[in-house]
């Protein structure tokens, strides 16, 4: 049986608790955000990971994360990702943080 999720990200506990953090710290995280799109940028191009942004990016931006461009970027590139990378991705940013002795235990719900 599957279950129906209202967002994108709810399909997994380590993706949703990187998406509790970045809206919660979204200024703390922002570097860390920065990090992992410069991770992208080696990988496909600055170039690339502007022209889809541009493509992504709603008209109207009204969502918590569309308000500061980084975080959005971020977002934007988690979503369309496949789930294996997307979830590579939520680890790898979680490890970081506790690389960094930032505490990263929020509750996972908006």
């Amino acid at each position: 049986m599957s279950q129906n999720y209202k967002r994108w990200y709810d399909h997994d506990p380590v993706l949703l608790q990187v998406i509790n953090l970045l809206q919660k710290y979204q200024n703390e995280l922002k570097s860390q955000a920065e990090f992992f799109l410069n991770k992208i940028e080696e990988k496909v191009s600055k170039e690339t990971i502007e022209k889809f942004y541009q493509m992504v990016k709603p008209q109207n931006p009204s969502r918590w994360y569309d308000k500061d461009p980084v975080i959005s970027r971020t977002v934007e590139l988690l979503r369309v990702v496949p789930p294996a990378v997307q979830k590579e991705a939520a680890e790898n940013f979680l490890r970081t943080l506790d690389e960094m002795g930032i505490r990263a235990d929020v509750e996972t719900s908006i």
